[in-house]
Protein backbone atom coordinates (compact mmCIF):
# COMPACT_ATOMS: atom_id res chain seq x y z
CA UNK A 1 0.00 0.00 0.00
CA UNK A 2 1.49 3.37 -1.02
CA UNK A 3 2.26 5.91 1.68
CA UNK A 4 -0.23 8.73 2.11
CA UNK A 5 0.85 11.94 0.42
CA UNK A 6 0.44 15.23 2.21
CA UNK A 7 0.10 18.66 0.68
CA UNK A 8 2.97 20.95 1.64
CA UNK A 9 3.94 24.52 0.95
CA UNK A 10 7.59 25.55 0.76
CA UNK A 11 8.90 28.94 2.01
CA UNK A 12 8.70 30.20 -1.59
CA UNK A 13 4.97 29.43 -1.75
CA UNK A 14 5.12 26.37 -4.03
CA UNK A 15 2.61 23.68 -3.17
CA UNK A 16 3.48 20.03 -3.67
CA UNK A 17 2.56 16.56 -2.41
CA UNK A 18 5.05 14.27 -0.70
CA UNK A 19 4.75 10.93 1.06
CA UNK A 20 8.18 11.04 2.73
CA UNK A 21 9.50 13.37 5.40
CA UNK A 22 11.92 14.94 2.91
CA UNK A 23 11.47 18.73 3.12
CA UNK A 24 12.78 19.48 -0.38
CA UNK A 25 10.37 21.27 -2.70
CA UNK A 26 10.50 19.70 -6.19
CA UNK A 27 9.88 23.03 -7.92
CA UNK A 28 12.62 24.85 -5.98
CA UNK A 29 14.97 21.94 -6.66
CA UNK A 30 14.28 22.11 -10.40
CA UNK A 31 15.05 25.84 -10.37
CA UNK A 32 18.51 25.35 -8.83
CA UNK A 33 19.53 22.30 -10.89
CA UNK A 34 22.58 23.16 -13.04
CA UNK A 35 21.96 23.13 -16.79
CA UNK A 36 25.40 21.71 -17.58
CA UNK A 37 28.48 20.23 -16.00
CA UNK A 38 28.96 17.10 -13.96
CA UNK A 39 26.57 18.23 -11.21
CA UNK A 40 23.72 18.38 -13.75
CA UNK A 41 24.11 14.63 -14.36
CA UNK A 42 23.50 13.67 -10.73
CA UNK A 43 20.33 13.09 -8.76
CA UNK A 44 19.30 15.94 -6.48
CA UNK A 45 20.39 14.18 -3.25
CA UNK A 46 23.81 13.33 -4.70
CA UNK A 47 24.27 16.86 -6.04
CA UNK A 48 23.32 18.38 -2.67
CA UNK A 49 25.70 15.99 -0.89
CA UNK A 50 28.61 17.34 -2.92
CA UNK A 51 27.49 20.96 -2.71
CA UNK A 52 27.10 20.72 1.06
CA UNK A 53 30.78 19.74 1.20
CA UNK A 54 31.76 22.69 -1.02
CA UNK A 55 32.49 20.45 -4.02
CA UNK A 56 31.54 22.46 -7.10
CA UNK A 57 34.27 21.44 -9.58
CA UNK A 58 35.88 18.25 -10.78
CA UNK A 59 39.23 19.43 -9.42
CA UNK A 60 37.65 19.71 -5.97
CA UNK A 61 36.06 16.27 -6.38
CA UNK A 62 39.46 14.77 -7.30
CA UNK A 63 40.76 15.83 -3.87
CA UNK A 64 38.52 13.19 -2.28
CA UNK A 65 38.58 9.41 -2.34
CA UNK A 66 35.70 7.36 -3.68
CA UNK A 67 35.14 6.06 -0.14
CA UNK A 68 34.86 9.63 1.24
CA UNK A 69 32.32 10.57 -1.42
CA UNK A 70 30.24 7.44 -0.87
CA UNK A 71 30.10 8.23 2.85
CA UNK A 72 28.27 11.51 2.20
CA UNK A 73 24.59 11.54 3.11
CA UNK A 74 22.63 11.47 -0.14
CA UNK A 75 25.38 9.94 -2.25
CA UNK A 76 24.66 6.46 -3.54
CA UNK A 77 26.73 3.93 -5.47
CA UNK A 78 24.79 4.64 -8.67
CA UNK A 79 26.40 8.10 -8.85
CA UNK A 80 29.99 6.84 -8.75
CA UNK A 81 30.20 5.73 -12.44
CA UNK A 82 28.92 9.16 -13.50
CA UNK A 83 31.51 10.88 -11.34
CA UNK A 84 34.33 8.60 -12.52
CA UNK A 85 33.41 9.26 -16.15
CA UNK A 86 33.33 13.02 -15.62
CA UNK A 87 36.69 12.92 -13.84
CA UNK A 88 38.21 10.72 -16.55
CA UNK A 89 37.11 13.09 -19.32
CA UNK A 90 39.24 15.79 -17.67
CA UNK A 91 42.20 13.50 -16.97
CA UNK A 92 41.36 13.34 -13.27
CA UNK A 93 40.52 10.54 -10.83
CA UNK A 94 39.47 10.06 -7.23
CA UNK A 95 42.25 10.42 -4.66
CA UNK A 96 43.78 7.06 -3.71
Amino acid sequence: MPAKQTLRTCPNGHQYYKSSDCPTCPQCEAEVRPAEGFLSQLSAPARRALQNQGIQTLAQLANHSEKEILALHGMGPASIPTLKSALSEKGLAFKK
